[in-house]
């Protein structure tokens, strides 16, 4: 990809990566993605702001060589996971002369996972600058958007924030400088649900925290430079608040049908009753459509058949999938069937101790579902319905 002038002493020198599909052997990427690597030029130095994954480093030298870069006096790290600094130790056998700035935390980790040694590092603590000549970097310590490490850089003078994971998206953009989110507004919520979801109370603190700064541009280290920043910041502050909506995700697995029978009339009882309903089959669910679905969710229910005693393992994944992105959801509903026993209940149970939640009346019946089975579907609609009414949502 070619390199993109972002302001007259900023560009884009990153690589987009088309066809990747799988992040951290985990994470779906339907959209690619990008590694975002920003060369900053002032009078005296020139930075860059995080490198890229070591499989695109080719394509970071190819860039900086188009700019006819010569020399690097600072490499910026944000952050000491692979995707934003796995070509570092390339990048110093290029450049030798180059110092990595960073934070203490992320010096540590670098040493420890790249094995750079501890006189190339220059190490800053919160709100330290640095001078390019007539440009400056100031750089803030963010831990937990999503690492203990993780920093953001801001140039001063272009009022650029170069804010590393935090307000990025997994996508690899055609189109990298906008004006709005709507184009890709559900992989940004996506990217949010998968990986900043977990650390809501940190993402509030750090947006109030830049609230000191003036911000014109958002240039995050994957997906789309945001040249209007309210959108992007706007959409985090709603995603990570605790207002929640009238809906219920249902993350379901039937081996026999008796399961599907209880959530396709449990399905038709909610929407009945208002409630929008998004339930997920587990064995074909994108994980990420999943995660999405539960960042503003009010209700999770899991409805789930018994494998020999305990819960299906998929609906043991979803479950523990949505215990560690600790949404914002209110209250748990546990569904399903057995054979001849069943300890799915307390084994789903004990999964969730992460969840700030409610539980719900569990319904759980050996065999087929039956007409008092299906009237106790029916009493949890009820309740459902009446939870969401307490807290205004209908």
């Amino acid at each position: 990809m070619a390199t993109y002038k972002i302001t007259n002493s900023t560009y884009f020198v990153g690589a987009i990566d088309w066809h990747r599909r799988l992040f951290d052997s985990l994470i779906p990427l339907p959209e690619g993605t990008s590694y975002n690597s920003y060369l900053i030029r002032g009078s005296e130095k020139t930075a860059l702001v995080e490198s890229v994954d070591p499989s695109k480093y080719d394509e970071l030298v190819a860039n900086l060589e188009s700019l006819g870069v010569e020399q690097i006096d600072y490499i910026i790290s944000n952050h000491a996971e692979q995707d934003h600094s796995g070509s570092l130790p390339n990048l110093l056998d290029r450049y030798p002369q180059a110092k990595v700035v960073t934070n203490a935390k992320c010096k540590g980790l670098l040493e420890e996972h790249l094995g750079i040694e501890g006189d190339k590092f220059i190490t800053v603590g919160d709100e330290e600058t640095i001078s390019l000549g007539d440009k400056h970097l100031k750089f803030i310590i963010a831990p937990w958007v999503h690492w203990p490490e993780t920093m953001f850089t801001y140039l001063v003078e272009d009022k650029i924030l170069f804010p590393c994971d935090f307000l990025g998206s997994h996508l690899a953009p055609s189109q990298l400088l906008v004006e709005s989110i709507d184009e890709f507004y559900e992989g940004a919520k996506r990217y949010y649900a998968e990986i900043m979801m977990p650390f809501r109370t940190s993402v509030l603190k750090h947006l109030d925290r830049l609230k000191d700064y003036e911000i014109s541009i958002i240039a995050p280290s994957h997906g789309p430079v945001h040249l209007n920043p309210k959108p992007i910041m706007d959409a985090y502050r709603k995603w990570a608040s605790d207002e929640v909506e009238n809906e219920v995700v249902l993350p379901f697995v039937s081996m026999h049908g008796s399961t599907a029978k209880m959530v396709e009339y449990l399905t038709e009882r909610l929407i009945e009753r208002g409630i929008r309903v998004k339930p997920f089959d587990l064995v074909g669910t994108d994980i990420g459509k999943l995660a999405m679905a539960l960042v503003d969710a009010a209700t999770l229910v899991v409805a789930a058949p018994t494998v020999l005693v305990g819960p299906h393992p998929l609906a043991v994944y979803a479950t523990y999938l949505a215990n560690a992105l600790r949404p914002k959801i209110r209250f748990l509903g546990i569904i399903g069937s057995y054979g001849w026993g069943s300890k799915m209940l307390d084994d789903l149970k004990g999964l969730v101790t992460n969840l700030k939640v409610e539980l719900l009346p569990a319904v759980i019946v050996r065999g087929y579902p039956k007409d008092d089975d299906l009237k106790a579907l029916e009493n949890l609609a009820d309740e459902i319905l009446s939870k969401h009414k307490q807290l205004n949502l209908l």
